[in-house]
């Protein structure tokens, strides 16, 4: 399957276990990013505070010292780094500690690396929103706090998979996404479920139908044999 990669990112994984530590630098470089690794607390606090990264994916339990901790000190830097915590444990008062610490995600283990590439997705999607409260494309305006998008100031109804849609086109305007790309990106593992991807195409012909109908251009153009492509200029 062709995978339509995202933004490129510089990742810092924190890992002990040296297969695993592997398999995420193996896959993730396939995926276009640029990865580190660090295999226990002294180093990854050594590697936080003399570089930048985009994202840190942090064990909790490291054999010198918490996780946690790590992730305070990701979280006190002067960069926007987006944190997701890895835990064997599949603990609520983990996930709440983690999460009020200030994490951005918690992945419990065993899982697949397709899942965590689209927990990446999402997060990436913010890294490049760059937390702004208002996304603005011409007369589109999204508020991703209320989870509210508007054309010419009259509210859209949408679905959650249209808003997803919408968020996931204006992260990757002016470039071409696969039909796989989407499907992976807003609906994860499941999609291997499905028997085709056509149900990618009803989702995007309601989404552009909604904003035309209320005065929006149509952006998305149709790639054929290829995908889509969300233009924000003529074409």
């Amino acid at each position: 399957m062709n995978r339509q990669r995202i933004e490129t990112v510089k990742i810092l994984f924190v890992e002990d276990e040296s297969a695993l530590s592997a398999s995420f630098v193996a896959y993730f470089t396939k995926e276009g990013h640029i990865c580190e690794t660090a295999q226990d607390f002294a180093e990854a606090s050594e590697k936080i505070h003399l570089y930048s990264y985009d994202i840190i994916v942090v064990d909790i339990g490291l054999p010198d010292g918490n996780g946690l901790d790590l992730l305070r000190e990701a979280k006190e830097g002067p960069t926007a780094t987006g944190v997701i915590i890895v835990s064997a444990r599949d603990s609520l008062e983990d996930k709440l500690h983690g999460l009020g610490l200030g994490a951005d995600d918690y992945i419990t283990k065993p899982f697949h690396l397709a899942e965590l590439n689209a927990r990446f997705a999402s997060l990436i999607r913010r890294i490049n929103f760059k937390g702004r409260r208002a996304i603005h494309c011409r007369e589109i305006e999204v508020v991703p706090e209320a989870k509210e998008v508007r054309v010419k100031g009259k509210l859209l109804a949408l679905t959650r998979k249209e808003y997803e849609l919408l968020l996931y086109f204006l992260s990757n305007r002016n470039r071409v996404v696969t039909k796989e790309s989407i499907a992976e990106h807003l609906w994860g593992d499941n999609m291997d479920m499905a028997d085709s991807l056509d149900f990618i195409y009803t989702h995007i012909k309601n989404l552009r139908r909604k904003i035309q109908a209320e005065g929006g251009r149509d952006y998305v153009k149709t790639i054929y044999g290829i995908g889509y492509k969300f233009t924000e200029g003529e074409e």
